[in-house]
Protein backbone atom coordinates (compact mmCIF):
# COMPACT_ATOMS: atom_id res chain seq x y z
CA UNK A 1 0.00 0.00 0.00
CA UNK A 2 2.57 2.41 0.72
CA UNK A 3 3.85 2.29 -3.36
CA UNK A 4 0.32 2.92 -4.78
CA UNK A 5 -0.32 6.74 -3.30
CA UNK A 6 3.29 6.93 -4.27
CA UNK A 7 2.80 6.12 -7.64
CA UNK A 8 -0.88 8.04 -7.82
CA UNK A 9 0.75 11.02 -6.46
CA UNK A 10 3.48 11.09 -9.51
CA UNK A 11 0.47 10.42 -12.14
CA UNK A 12 -1.50 13.31 -10.37
CA UNK A 13 1.67 15.50 -10.67
CA UNK A 14 2.68 14.45 -14.02
CA UNK A 15 -0.97 14.86 -15.53
CA UNK A 16 -1.05 18.38 -13.87
CA UNK A 17 2.34 19.68 -15.34
CA UNK A 18 1.41 18.81 -18.53
CA UNK A 19 -2.11 20.48 -18.16
CA UNK A 20 -0.60 23.78 -16.96
CA UNK A 21 2.17 23.84 -19.74
CA UNK A 22 -0.42 23.38 -22.12
CA UNK A 23 -2.34 26.17 -21.45
CA UNK A 24 0.46 28.85 -20.42
CA UNK A 25 1.44 27.97 -23.89
CA UNK A 26 -2.21 28.83 -24.99
CA UNK A 27 -2.74 31.78 -22.86
CA UNK A 28 1.34 33.09 -23.57
CA UNK A 29 -0.31 33.21 -27.56
CA UNK A 30 -3.53 35.07 -26.48
CA UNK A 31 -1.12 37.45 -24.21
CA UNK A 32 1.38 38.18 -27.83
CA UNK A 33 -1.06 38.80 -29.61
CA UNK A 34 -3.21 40.95 -27.70
CA UNK A 35 -0.39 42.85 -26.48
CA UNK A 36 0.85 43.30 -30.23
CA UNK A 37 -2.68 45.00 -30.83
CA UNK A 38 -2.59 47.26 -27.86
CA UNK A 39 1.48 48.42 -28.20
CA UNK A 40 0.56 48.84 -32.33
CA UNK A 41 -2.46 50.90 -31.64
CA UNK A 42 0.09 53.19 -29.19
CA UNK A 43 3.10 52.54 -30.95
CA UNK A 44 2.43 53.35 -34.54
CA UNK A 45 2.47 56.81 -35.62
CA UNK A 46 5.77 56.88 -34.46
CA UNK A 47 8.23 57.18 -37.72
CA UNK A 48 10.31 54.40 -36.69
CA UNK A 49 7.71 52.03 -35.83
CA UNK A 50 7.81 48.39 -37.67
CA UNK A 51 5.88 45.38 -37.62
CA UNK A 52 8.94 43.73 -36.60
CA UNK A 53 9.51 46.05 -33.80
CA UNK A 54 5.81 45.83 -32.28
CA UNK A 55 6.45 41.82 -32.15
CA UNK A 56 9.75 42.37 -30.74
CA UNK A 57 8.40 44.79 -28.14
CA UNK A 58 5.12 42.54 -27.26
CA UNK A 59 7.38 39.44 -26.82
CA UNK A 60 9.81 41.22 -24.58
CA UNK A 61 6.74 41.92 -22.39
CA UNK A 62 4.84 38.82 -22.67
CA UNK A 63 7.05 37.44 -19.73
CA UNK A 64 5.73 40.10 -17.06
CA UNK A 65 2.17 40.06 -18.18
CA UNK A 66 2.48 36.44 -18.07
CA UNK A 67 3.54 36.30 -14.37
CA UNK A 68 0.71 37.90 -13.32
CA UNK A 69 -1.55 35.56 -15.13
CA UNK A 70 0.34 33.00 -13.79
CA UNK A 71 -2.55 32.48 -10.68
CA UNK A 72 -5.30 32.45 -12.88
CA UNK A 73 -3.50 29.54 -15.25
CA UNK A 74 -3.03 27.86 -12.59
CA UNK A 75 -6.64 27.88 -10.85
CA UNK A 76 -7.76 26.86 -14.85
CA UNK A 77 -5.00 23.74 -14.96
CA UNK A 78 -6.20 22.50 -11.61
CA UNK A 79 -10.00 22.76 -12.56
CA UNK A 80 -9.57 21.55 -15.71
CA UNK A 81 -6.77 18.49 -14.62
CA UNK A 82 -9.38 17.35 -11.99
CA UNK A 83 -12.49 17.51 -14.11
CA UNK A 84 -10.12 15.11 -16.82
CA UNK A 85 -10.04 12.87 -14.04
CA UNK A 86 -13.12 13.07 -12.72
CA UNK A 87 -14.18 12.17 -16.20
CA UNK A 88 -12.55 9.06 -16.48
CA UNK A 89 -13.86 8.09 -12.70
CA UNK A 90 -10.19 7.84 -11.50
CA UNK A 91 -10.56 10.26 -8.67
CA UNK A 92 -13.62 8.47 -7.68
CA UNK A 93 -11.55 5.27 -7.92
CA UNK A 94 -9.14 6.90 -6.03
CA UNK A 95 -11.34 7.36 -3.18
CA UNK A 96 -12.61 4.52 -3.20
CA UNK A 97 -9.20 3.10 -2.41
CA UNK A 98 -8.82 5.37 0.74
CA UNK A 99 -6.92 8.16 -0.51
CA UNK A 100 -8.33 11.51 0.72
CA UNK A 101 -8.70 14.48 -1.02
CA UNK A 102 -6.30 15.91 1.05
CA UNK A 103 -3.78 13.16 -0.29
CA UNK A 104 -4.45 13.92 -4.02
CA UNK A 105 -4.59 17.23 -3.94
CA UNK A 106 -0.98 16.88 -2.34
CA UNK A 107 0.90 16.54 -5.63
CA UNK A 108 -0.91 19.32 -7.59
CA UNK A 109 0.02 22.01 -4.52
CA UNK A 110 3.47 20.47 -5.06
CA UNK A 111 3.55 21.08 -8.46
CA UNK A 112 2.31 24.63 -7.64
CA UNK A 113 4.80 25.42 -4.72
CA UNK A 114 7.18 24.74 -7.56
CA UNK A 115 5.81 26.62 -10.17
CA UNK A 116 5.34 29.46 -7.55
CA UNK A 117 9.44 29.35 -7.06
CA UNK A 118 10.50 28.74 -10.46
CA UNK A 119 8.58 31.94 -11.14
CA UNK A 120 9.74 33.78 -8.96
CA UNK A 121 13.66 33.02 -9.24
CA UNK A 122 13.47 32.68 -12.96
CA UNK A 123 10.79 33.84 -14.85
CA UNK A 124 10.67 37.06 -12.48
CA UNK A 125 14.40 37.79 -13.57
CA UNK A 126 13.93 36.93 -17.25
CA UNK A 127 11.06 39.27 -17.34
CA UNK A 128 12.40 42.29 -15.36
CA UNK A 129 15.92 41.57 -18.01
CA UNK A 130 13.13 41.66 -21.07
CA UNK A 131 11.21 44.78 -19.97
CA UNK A 132 14.34 46.49 -19.38
CA UNK A 133 14.86 45.73 -23.07
CA UNK A 134 11.45 46.70 -24.78
CA UNK A 135 11.98 49.83 -22.75
CA UNK A 136 15.65 50.80 -24.02
CA UNK A 137 14.07 49.83 -27.49
CA UNK A 138 11.16 52.34 -27.23
CA UNK A 139 13.55 54.92 -26.02
CA UNK A 140 16.16 54.20 -28.61
CA UNK A 141 13.79 54.18 -31.35
CA UNK A 142 11.30 56.92 -29.85
CA UNK A 143 8.50 55.49 -29.86
CA UNK A 144 6.80 56.82 -26.76
CA UNK A 145 5.30 59.39 -27.90
CA UNK A 146 2.06 57.10 -28.45
CA UNK A 147 2.13 56.43 -25.30
CA UNK A 148 -0.44 57.38 -22.07
CA UNK A 149 0.55 60.91 -20.28
CA UNK A 150 -0.56 58.75 -17.19
CA UNK A 151 2.65 56.80 -16.91
CA UNK A 152 4.92 59.35 -17.92
CA UNK A 153 7.56 59.65 -14.86
CA UNK A 154 8.18 63.11 -13.01
CA UNK A 155 10.74 64.32 -11.60
CA UNK A 156 11.74 68.00 -10.07
CA UNK A 157 15.27 69.30 -9.47
CA UNK A 158 16.91 72.16 -7.24
CA UNK A 159 19.72 74.50 -9.05
CA UNK A 160 21.11 77.54 -8.49
CA UNK A 161 19.10 79.19 -11.75
CA UNK A 162 15.49 77.94 -10.02
CA UNK A 163 13.26 74.62 -10.50
CA UNK A 164 13.57 72.64 -13.11
CA UNK A 165 10.47 69.97 -13.10
CA UNK A 166 11.25 66.91 -16.27
CA UNK A 167 8.87 64.79 -17.62
CA UNK A 168 8.92 62.22 -20.57
CA UNK A 169 6.90 59.61 -21.72
CA UNK A 170 9.54 56.97 -21.77
CA UNK A 171 12.65 56.28 -19.83
CA UNK A 172 15.48 53.48 -19.78
CA UNK A 173 18.55 52.90 -18.02
CA UNK A 174 17.00 53.42 -14.96
CA UNK A 175 16.00 56.94 -15.84
CA UNK A 176 19.16 57.74 -17.41
CA UNK A 177 17.81 57.63 -20.94
CA UNK A 178 14.56 59.75 -21.32
CA UNK A 179 12.34 59.87 -25.23
CA UNK A 180 9.92 62.87 -25.42
CA UNK A 181 11.29 64.78 -22.85
CA UNK A 182 9.78 67.65 -21.38
CA UNK A 183 11.19 70.45 -19.36
CA UNK A 184 9.65 73.31 -17.40
CA UNK A 185 12.39 75.57 -16.19
CA UNK A 186 11.03 78.22 -13.39
CA UNK A 187 12.50 81.48 -12.49
CA UNK A 188 13.42 82.19 -8.64
CA UNK A 189 9.70 83.57 -8.88
CA UNK A 190 8.38 80.25 -9.25
CA UNK A 191 7.16 81.28 -12.78
CA UNK A 192 7.95 78.91 -16.24
CA UNK A 193 10.82 80.93 -17.59
CA UNK A 194 10.88 78.48 -20.29
CA UNK A 195 9.67 74.89 -21.83
CA UNK A 196 11.72 72.77 -23.29
CA UNK A 197 10.72 69.77 -25.90
CA UNK A 198 13.45 67.33 -26.83
CA UNK A 199 13.32 64.18 -28.88
CA UNK A 200 15.65 62.59 -26.20
CA UNK A 201 17.15 63.65 -22.89
CA UNK A 202 20.41 62.02 -21.56
CA UNK A 203 21.47 62.79 -17.86
CA UNK A 204 25.62 63.40 -17.70
CA UNK A 205 27.98 64.53 -14.78
CA UNK A 206 26.31 67.87 -13.66
CA UNK A 207 23.79 68.37 -17.12
CA UNK A 208 20.77 66.91 -18.92
CA UNK A 209 21.65 66.59 -22.23
CA UNK A 210 18.71 67.41 -24.60
CA UNK A 211 18.73 66.71 -28.09
CA UNK A 212 16.75 67.66 -31.14
CA UNK A 213 14.74 70.44 -29.19
CA UNK A 214 11.94 72.85 -29.18
CA UNK A 215 12.34 75.93 -26.96
CA UNK A 216 9.10 77.73 -26.20
CA UNK A 217 9.50 81.06 -24.50
CA UNK A 218 6.15 82.74 -23.49
CA UNK A 219 4.99 84.28 -26.69
CA UNK A 220 8.45 84.61 -28.15
CA UNK A 221 8.95 82.49 -31.81
CA UNK A 222 9.48 78.61 -31.40
CA UNK A 223 13.26 77.99 -31.49
CA UNK A 224 14.72 74.79 -32.96
CA UNK A 225 17.75 73.79 -31.41
CA UNK A 226 20.30 70.48 -32.15
CA UNK A 227 21.31 70.66 -28.53
CA UNK A 228 20.34 72.19 -24.89
CA UNK A 229 22.42 71.59 -21.74
CA UNK A 230 20.30 72.08 -18.43
CA UNK A 231 22.14 71.89 -14.74
CA UNK A 232 21.06 69.81 -12.86
CA UNK A 233 22.12 68.30 -9.17
CA UNK A 234 20.58 64.77 -9.64
CA UNK A 235 22.95 61.88 -9.53
CA UNK A 236 21.90 59.08 -11.42
CA UNK A 237 21.28 56.67 -8.47
CA UNK A 238 18.51 59.04 -7.36
CA UNK A 239 17.12 59.31 -10.70
CA UNK A 240 17.01 55.37 -11.35
CA UNK A 241 15.22 55.11 -7.84
CA UNK A 242 12.72 57.67 -8.98
CA UNK A 243 11.62 56.23 -12.46
CA UNK A 244 12.76 52.52 -11.96
CA UNK A 245 9.11 50.76 -12.43
CA UNK A 246 9.29 47.70 -9.89
CA UNK A 247 8.86 45.14 -12.80
CA UNK A 248 12.19 46.03 -14.38
CA UNK A 249 14.12 44.77 -10.34
CA UNK A 250 14.66 41.32 -10.71
CA UNK A 251 13.75 39.66 -7.25
CA UNK A 252 16.72 39.36 -5.93
CA UNK A 253 17.63 42.99 -6.39
CA UNK A 254 14.70 43.93 -5.08
CA UNK A 255 16.30 44.39 -1.06
CA UNK A 256 18.98 46.20 -2.62
CA UNK A 257 16.78 48.59 -4.14
CA UNK A 258 14.98 48.82 -0.86
CA UNK A 259 17.48 49.78 1.34
CA UNK A 260 18.53 52.51 -1.78
CA UNK A 261 15.28 54.18 -1.67
CA UNK A 262 15.05 54.38 1.39
CA UNK A 263 18.39 55.87 1.79
CA UNK A 264 17.78 58.99 -0.82
CA UNK A 265 14.19 59.71 1.52
CA UNK A 266 12.24 58.44 -1.00
CA UNK A 267 9.29 56.00 -0.67
CA UNK A 268 9.51 52.34 -1.29
CA UNK A 269 6.49 51.02 -0.99
CA UNK A 270 6.08 49.99 -4.48
CA UNK A 271 9.23 47.80 -4.47
CA UNK A 272 7.94 46.42 -1.21
CA UNK A 273 4.73 45.49 -2.14
CA UNK A 274 6.42 43.79 -4.91
CA UNK A 275 9.12 41.63 -3.29
CA UNK A 276 6.51 40.68 -0.84
CA UNK A 277 4.22 39.36 -3.45
CA UNK A 278 6.39 37.57 -5.26
CA UNK A 279 7.62 35.72 -1.89
CA UNK A 280 3.94 34.89 -1.34
CA UNK A 281 3.10 33.78 -4.90
CA UNK A 282 4.17 29.99 -4.07
CA UNK A 283 1.69 30.27 -1.25
CA UNK A 284 -0.77 31.86 -3.70
CA UNK A 285 -0.93 29.07 -6.23
CA UNK A 286 -1.51 26.50 -3.36
CA UNK A 287 -4.00 28.04 -2.38
CA UNK A 288 -5.87 28.24 -6.08
CA UNK A 289 -5.35 24.64 -6.11
CA UNK A 290 -7.28 24.74 -2.52
CA UNK A 291 -9.96 26.44 -4.42
CA UNK A 292 -10.17 24.04 -7.57
CA UNK A 293 -10.15 21.43 -4.59
CA UNK A 294 -13.31 22.36 -3.62
CA UNK A 295 -14.42 22.56 -6.96
CA UNK A 296 -13.49 18.58 -7.52
CA UNK A 297 -15.44 17.35 -4.53
CA UNK A 298 -18.52 18.79 -6.31
CA UNK A 299 -17.64 16.81 -9.17
CA UNK A 300 -17.18 13.45 -7.09
CA UNK A 301 -20.68 13.67 -5.43
CA UNK A 302 -23.16 15.51 -7.70
CA UNK A 303 -22.05 14.90 -10.87
CA UNK A 304 -20.37 17.76 -13.34
CA UNK A 305 -22.24 21.14 -13.11
CA UNK A 306 -21.06 24.27 -15.02
CA UNK A 307 -22.03 26.30 -11.96
CA UNK A 308 -19.57 24.96 -10.08
CA UNK A 309 -16.82 25.43 -12.66
CA UNK A 310 -17.74 28.80 -13.11
CA UNK A 311 -17.83 29.75 -9.29
CA UNK A 312 -14.49 28.21 -8.86
CA UNK A 313 -13.33 30.36 -11.48
CA UNK A 314 -15.31 33.19 -10.19
CA UNK A 315 -13.84 32.70 -7.25
CA UNK A 316 -10.11 33.14 -8.37
CA UNK A 317 -11.16 36.22 -10.15
CA UNK A 318 -12.45 38.21 -6.95
CA UNK A 319 -9.21 36.93 -5.12
CA UNK A 320 -7.46 38.43 -7.89
CA UNK A 321 -9.83 41.70 -7.78
CA UNK A 322 -9.37 41.92 -3.81
CA UNK A 323 -5.48 41.70 -4.17
CA UNK A 324 -4.96 44.23 -6.57
CA UNK A 325 -7.48 46.43 -4.27
CA UNK A 326 -5.18 45.90 -1.40
CA UNK A 327 -2.63 46.28 -3.52
CA UNK A 328 -3.76 49.63 -4.07
CA UNK A 329 -3.91 50.43 -0.81
CA UNK A 330 -0.06 49.08 0.51
CA UNK A 331 1.13 51.77 -2.68
CA UNK A 332 -1.06 54.74 -1.22
CA UNK A 333 0.70 53.63 2.21
CA UNK A 334 -2.49 52.61 3.88
CA UNK A 335 -1.54 49.42 4.56
CA UNK A 336 1.60 47.58 5.37
CA UNK A 337 2.78 45.64 2.05
CA UNK A 338 3.73 42.81 3.92
CA UNK A 339 -0.01 42.59 5.28
CA UNK A 340 -1.28 43.43 1.56
CA UNK A 341 0.65 40.63 -0.21
CA UNK A 342 -0.18 38.11 2.92
CA UNK A 343 -3.89 38.80 3.36
CA UNK A 344 -5.52 37.41 0.33
CA UNK A 345 -3.15 34.11 0.50
CA UNK A 346 -4.37 33.54 4.31
CA UNK A 347 -7.90 34.44 3.61
CA UNK A 348 -8.39 32.09 -0.03
CA UNK A 349 -5.91 29.08 1.69
CA UNK A 350 -8.55 29.73 4.84
CA UNK A 351 -11.68 29.40 2.85
CA UNK A 352 -10.17 26.43 0.82
CA UNK A 353 -8.90 24.36 3.49
CA UNK A 354 -12.43 25.16 5.81
CA UNK A 355 -14.76 24.11 3.02
CA UNK A 356 -12.26 20.79 2.39
CA UNK A 357 -12.70 20.07 5.77
CA UNK A 358 -16.24 20.65 5.88
CA UNK A 359 -16.69 18.36 3.66
CA UNK A 360 -14.37 15.90 3.45
CA UNK A 361 -15.52 12.51 4.70
CA UNK A 362 -11.93 10.11 4.10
Amino acid sequence: MTMFPQTISLYFFRRYVSTFLTYCLAILMIILLVDFNESGRRLSGAAEYTIATGVLISALRVPTILQAAIPFIVLIASIATLLQLNRKYELVVTRAAGISAWQFLAPLIAANLLIGMIAVAGLNTFAATAMQWAETIIVERNLGSRQTSDSAPWLRQRTEQGDTVVGARASADGGTRLSDATFFLFDQDQSIRERLEAKEARLGDGEWILTDVRRIRGSQPVETLDTVSVPTTLKAEFVGESLTSPETVPFFQLREKIAVAKSFGLPATTYEMQFHRLVAQPALLAAMTLIAGVVSLKFVRFGQSLTVILGGILAGFVLYVVSELIQAFANAGTIPPLVAAWLPVLVASALGTTVLLHKEDG
